[in-house]
């Protein structure tokens, strides 16, 4: 019989910015009362799963860590160690950060900040793309995530839609292309299975 153990990823609740129609990036928001709803659930649906994780990686942002926080109170797993790094943060928006997308299409033009929001490798002013956004996620992945999984290790990562893209992108070995059409619902576990004996990801 196969061995597997797990990889569950976790984007954060709605926060408040979210709410607002706000560009968040590095901007530190916490959750809404829907956020925290939309993490107790994803604690719910783990509960389910009966998964033991070993290990907690979350970004540096409160809505973040919360999350992560709600979750594990949730399954009745507060104990297990944490690792918070800014290598998992949100995309940096730059001067995006902090605007209302409609305000910033009536300044730069809709198609401009299409470009910016849904292109690979086009940054907005100031910021990072979802490609420079992963050349900061995944070495950070291979040097301190990868490792414990193929030690055999449960891991949970609570991060940000585009940080958990660069992760998935890779995982699921998408196009640069394709990536950026990729929606991650906020709250709702994306769960991994990794058989050691084949070096493969499953996903459950």
């Amino acid at each position: 019989m196969k061995e597997f153990n797990h990889l569950v990823l976790v984007r954060h609740g709605q926060s408040e910015w979210n709410a607002k129609n706000l560009f968040t990036g590095w901007k530190d928001p916490d959750l809404t009362k829907l956020g925290i709803d939309e993490a107790e659930k994803g604690g719910e649906l783990l509960i389910e799963k009966q998964i033991s994780f070993d290990v907690l990686y979350t970004s540096v942002l409160i809505r973040s860590i919360n999350t992560a926080q709600i979750i594990l109170e949730k399954i009745g797993q507060e104990q297990i160690p944490t690792f918070r790094d800014e290598a998992l943060n949100e995309r940096n928006y730059g001067h995006l950060a902090g605007l209302n997308k409609d305000d910033a299409r009536k300044k730069w033009g809709e198609e401009q900040v299409h470009i910016w929001r849904r292109s690979f490798d086009v940054p907005p002013p100031g910021g990072e793309s979802l490609k420079n956004t992963g050349e900061r996620v995944m070495p950070y992945y291979k040097k301190e995530i990868a490792p414990k999984i193929a030690a055999g290790k449960n891991v949970l990562v609570v991060a940000h839609g585009n940080s958990l893209r660069s992760l998935i992108k890779e995982i699921d070995k998408i196009s640069d292309q394709e990536i950026v059409k990729l929606e991650i619902p906020t709250g709702a576990p994306i769960i991994y299975r990794y058989s050691k004996d084949e070096q493969a990801f499953i996903k459950d």
